[in-house]
C-alpha cells in the first residue's frame, strides 16, 4: 500500500510539472517556468523516495540524493519568486 502512495505522489507532482510547463509554453510567463521546474524536481525526489523505500529498502541509501533534489527544486522556485515576480 505504501508503494501506491509513493507512486501516486510521483504522478501528481509530475502532472503538475507538465501542466505548468504547458502553461509556460502557451503564455511565456517566466514564473510558470520556475514553478514547473520546481515540480519536476519534486517529482524526481518522489521517484527517489519510491526507489529508496520500496525497490531497494536495505541495499541502497538514497537519502542524500532525495534531499539534494528537493532542495534544488525549492531553490529554483525561490529564485523564480524573488527575481521573476511581477
Amino acid at each position: 500500500m505504501a508503494g501506491a502512495v509513493y507512486i501516486l505522489g510521483f504522478l501528481v507532482t509530475l502532472a503538475c510539472g507538465v501542466l505548468l510547463m504547458r502553461g509556460f509554453f502557451r503564455s511565456r510567463k517566466r514564473l510558470l517556468l520556475w514553478s514547473a521546474l520546481c515540480f519536476l524536481g519534486l517529482a524526481v525526489s518522489n521517484l527517489l523516495v519510491f526507489l529508496d523505500v520500496i525497490v531497494w529498502p536495505a541495499s541502497v541509501d538514497l537519502y542524500p540524493e532525495r534531499l539534494t533534489t528537493a532542495a534544488i527544486a525549492m531553490l529554483l522556485l525561490m529564485y523564480g519568486l524573488i527575481w521573476e515576480g511581477e
